[in-house]
């Protein structure tokens, strides 16, 4: 990369006015040496920052089975051998992963990093056709399932093995196996250019792509963490209730694991028992889906009776937090920091991100820039970098960028350029201050009569409104205008409130041509496990009322 001038480069925001290029300005992440793995990476920083030795790196919420840091480390060499003399395991093969949140998932990540081993989870509640497409795309040897999803799974060369079965856990037992005696013998050299995980994208603009994660993409997410970590006199303790095989949870229990702290594991989500959990656990740090935040805003007398005082941060990332969803936050719970993040399945998940008291207070910002990373604002049309506050196509580059997309070199060309950036699809800008601020997806975009609407502006306005608990807006055909915009629409269970109502509602906060021209009401809107708003089977669902009319 090209040495910056010092003097062309704005120290609030990092942007370079000579290369129009946004520039972190966390501290530098210093990389291990090229022979390392994200584990051995983590074992580094638990050895130079060693967390307290009666620290529990591992807590399960139903069991309230804890594990130890000093246990932890034994019982991830103790599975890593095991797999490596038992099944055979080699370097760049790839095992797939079909099992909720468990404390056995961040261990036998680990394990299987040391050997260099490809990691591919994938959401358990996925169908067969989905996971036949997966499993087509990763190439897997060895499966590890659950009771509940192993028969999801066809033959593989190793077979499946069932974490919820006596045979796993005597896989890691520390007692059962001393494996120092042949700890050399199923050593592996494995390298941060490695591959280490295949991650599946949303599928929600094509057919699913698996995203190819090195080593050297975990290790970045892992010390990025690292570098802005604040001091604290005990271990932070984190409820991640994110699922570990999205990009976001994903990181989330590495990062966790590699700073210290204390991970609490809970199964199948369920908004009672992350609130008792809160409270059993004195949980400091708890990582939602957006919907969660949603839920804790609107809906507080659900909180009532839980001791919630142990929360310092909620954190938010996997899609956008409308303003009117973050003030009614702030409101329920004004003592906690809300921090959001910006990220993609490419990027290993966060690559903007809020960090500290301070920077929480931005409302709507998705934070800043995280550490040897780059950005650029570029104008959709003419491909010309825009200045700060300008908005824009967001493109990405630094450590945290995928290799590309396993088996889809012309997927991969059209999201990654030959100078390393990526473009995200999504209409952002950076403020004077470095902050990123999310628009909409740039495809999502509705043009009426060439004037572009986004879907955003329009359901953050509609969640505003006290009847409406949830909206989404998406572009309807037209023959005159080309595209109208329409609402699906979330009542409060007592509201009355109507098709016109709402419409007018609208009008008189945006110009004519934002004017939502359809409303039709919902139960619930369609959503992935990240809480993104699946707009496709929206306007599926839109097309059908349509034709079943005519």
């Amino acid at each position: 990369m090209a040495i910056i001038n010092s003097l062309s480069m704005d120290p609030k925001n990092g942007f370079c006015s000579e290369t129009k290029i946004f520039h972190s300005l966390r501290p530098s992440i210093a990389f291990p040496p090229e022979t390392t793995s994200v584990t051995s990476y983590v074992f580094s920083l638990l050895e130079s920052h060693a967390p307290p030795p009666d620290t529990t790196a591992l807590i399960d919420t139903a069991s309230r089975h804890r594990i130890l840091y000093p246990d932890l480390t034994l019982r991830i060499k103790t599975l890593a051998y095991s797999l490596k003399t038992k099944y055979k395991l080699s370097k760049y093969d790839v095992a797939f992963l079909l099992s909720q949140n468990s404390v056995h998932v961040p261990v036998l990540y680990l394990s299987l990093f040391s050997l260099g081993v490809v990691v591919s989870p994938s959401n358990p509640s996925c169908t067969i056709p989905e996971i036949l497409r997966q499993i087509h795309l990763s190439k897997p040897v060895i499966a590890f399932a659950t009771h509940d999803t192993a028969h999801k799974i066809p033959q593989l060369k190793y077979g499946t093995v069932l974490l919820d079965s006596p045979e796993f856990e005597s896989l890691s037992a520390t007692d059962s196996l001393d494996y120092y005696d042949d700890e050399e013998r199923v050593r592996v050299s494995v390298s941060l250019s490695d591959p280490a995980a295949i991650l599946y994208s949303s599928g929600t603009t094509g057919m699913v792509k698996g995203a190819l994660l090195t080593q050297r993409n975990l290790v970045a997410a892992v010390a990025g963490g690292h570098a802005v970590r604040a001091a604290r006199s005990r271990p932070a303790v984190v409820l991640c209730t994110v699922p570990y095989f999205h990009s976001y949870g994903f990181t989330c229990c590495l990062r966790s694991l590699g700073m210290g702290e204390s991970l609490v594991c809970m199964g199948k989500f369920d908004f009672g028992r992350v609130l008792k959990a809160v409270e059993e656990f004195r949980v400091s740090h708890v990582v939602l889906a957006p919907p969660v935040v949603l839920k804790m805003a609107r809906d507080g007398g659900t909180m009532d009776g839980y001791d919630l005082s142990s929360i310092e941060v909620v954190a938010s990332g996997g899609a956008h937090l409308t303003l009117s969803v973050i003030r009614k936050f702030k409101e329920r719970l004004p003592k906690v920091n809300l921090a959001q993040g910006y990220g993609l399945t490419e990027t290993t998940a966060r690559i903007f991100g809020t960090v500290g008291p301070k920077e929480c207070q931005v409302v709507g910002a998705t934070g800043k820039l995280l550490s040897n990373c780059q950005a650029k604002i570029v104008d959709p049309e003419s491909g010309i970098p825009q200045p700060p506050s300008t908005p824009g196509e967001l493109w990405v580059r630094g450590p945290f960028i995928m290799k590309g997309y396993v088996g889809d070199e012309e997927a991969t060309a059209a999201i990654l350029d030959s100078d390393g950036w990526l473009r995200t699809g999504d209409l952002c800008y950076i403020d004077d201050e470095g902050f990123l601020f999310f628009v909409d997806r740039i495809k999502e975009m509705i043009k009426y009569n060439g004037y572009q609407i986004a879907p955003a502006e329009l359901e953050h306005l509609l969640q505003s409104h006290p009847d409406i608990v949830d909206a989404a807006v998406v572009p309807f055909p037209d023959e005159q205008a080309g595209q109208i915009p329409i609402a699906f629409v979330v009542r409060n269970r007592w509201s009355i409130i109507d098709e016109s109502q709402i419409q007018d509602f609208i009008a008189q906060q945006v110009a004519p041509y934002k004017r939502i021209r359809q409303v039709t009401f919902v139960d619930s809107l369609p959503k992935n496990a990240p809480g993104k708003v699946l707009r496709k089977e929206l306007i599926k669902l839109a097309h059908s009322k349509a034709t079943s009319k005519l």
